[in-house]
């Protein structure tokens, strides 16, 4: 029985695409060129972020950050970010006594662009606050201390195979392979993806899991 569901962030409650075009303007590329190497690097297995360093090879990306917020063009969340299925989907497994838990490779500046778009949630955590990123095990060992539930009891929902499902099963939870976004549409159906418990289009199909 899942009684924890946990998510993944970008391209699973979010759309990164205000992020990618606030960082193509910043360095000064077209839009389109930056999505492209974004979609080059992830074909090839690569961290996404190696496509900044394709345009930039010597850049200091948590340097940038800060560059960009005094600026006035850093990080910005707001609820057009959210995919569509966001809020109903977490209302209706919030509503079956389902623990909830956000965890994602974010900036500690999302977390609390999370938090304030007051989702039915129990706990929200990024790998800026805790210092430790996916893949890592420790990541998912903090993600089991949010969810008080056993591993067996969890299940962690994402798109990227490398970083998502494939990470959680190895510390033993359950997983969910979201087909959304890039990464989701890129790794459906492949070996890598297929070994997540499930394979999922939205996150309602996630009420469905719960209630086995």
């Amino acid at each position: 029985m899942i009684r924890a569901v946990v998510l993944d962030v970008g391209e699973t409650l979010i759309r990164d695409d205000r992020g990618w075009a606030t960082w193509a303007d910043w360095l000064g590329v077209p839009r389109h060129t930056l999505s492209g190497l974004v979609g080059a690097v992830v074909a090839q297995g690569r961290d996404n972020a190696e496509a900044l360093r394709l345009i930039r090879p010597d850049i200091d990306i948590a340097a940038e950050r800060v560059a960009m917020e005094d600026a006035g063009v850093g990080e910005r969340l707001d609820e057009t970010d959210l995919y569509p299925d966001v809020r109903p989907a977490l209302a209706a497994l919030h509503a079956m006594g389902t623990r909830i838990v956000i965890a994602g490779n974010q900036t500690a500046r999302a977390a609390e662009m999370l938090r304030d778009l007051k989702l039915p949630v129990d706990e929200i955590a990024t790998s800026g606050e805790w210092g430790i990123a996916k893949p890592d095990p420790r990541f998912f060992a903090r993600v089991l201390g949010l969810t008080g539930t056993a591993a067996n009891e969890t299940v962690y929902v994402g798109d990227h195979p490398a970083n998502d499902t494939q990470p959680a099963k190895a510390a033993g939870l359950r997983a969910a392979h979201l087909r959304r976004g890039p990464w989701g549409y890129l790794w459906a159906g492949t070996t890598e993806a297929s070994a997540a418990d499930w394979q999922i289009d939205s996150l309602h199909d996630l009420a469905q899991l719960v209630g086995r």
